[in-house]
């Protein structure tokens, strides 16, 4: 039936801010930057990955109805609204790189029974799961 999945979102509030986080502080790369008159297309992929993009949404209308997008603000604050997952070879050398970058984790590097991981979050709210499996 299918034989991939090439987007996936997350909600942002200020799509310059998430454009400087992950590419910026993460090292993700620009995808897509495109104007489409009634939205900004904004995508970044792992370097060398673009068959998987993460849509950088912004919490706004047309994507949002206007009515919503208050009651959604502090969801997004707490992290319930996205989720970016990532792999790496080295979580605790990965960790310690970001958090020189200036990037805030709400759990360190710990040791789970698939391998090690820790969590990001953005500057909106969005966890940022990073593991390195077994």
């Amino acid at each position: 039936m299918f034989d991939t999945m090439t987007h996936n979102n997350v909600w942002v509030t200020d799509q310059d801010e998430a454009l400087d986080f992950y590419v910026g502080k993460l090292g993700l790369e620009l995808t897509a930057d495109q104007d489409l008159g009634f939205m900004r297309w904004l995508t970044v992929n792992v370097p060398g990955q673009p068959d998987r993009q993460v849509i950088l949404s912004a919490l706004q209308p047309p994507a949002v109805n206007p009515e919503q997008i208050e009651s959604a603000r502090p969801l997004l604050g707490e992290g319930l609204m996205g989720m970016v997952f990532l792999t790496t070879p080295d979580c605790r050398g990965t960790y310690e790189e970001l958090r020189g970058r200036g990037v805030e984790f709400s759990q360190e590097p710990a040791e789970q029974p698939y391998g090690i991981d820790c969590e990001a979050r953005d500057p909106f709210g969005n966890r940022i799961r990073i593991a390195q499996t077994s």
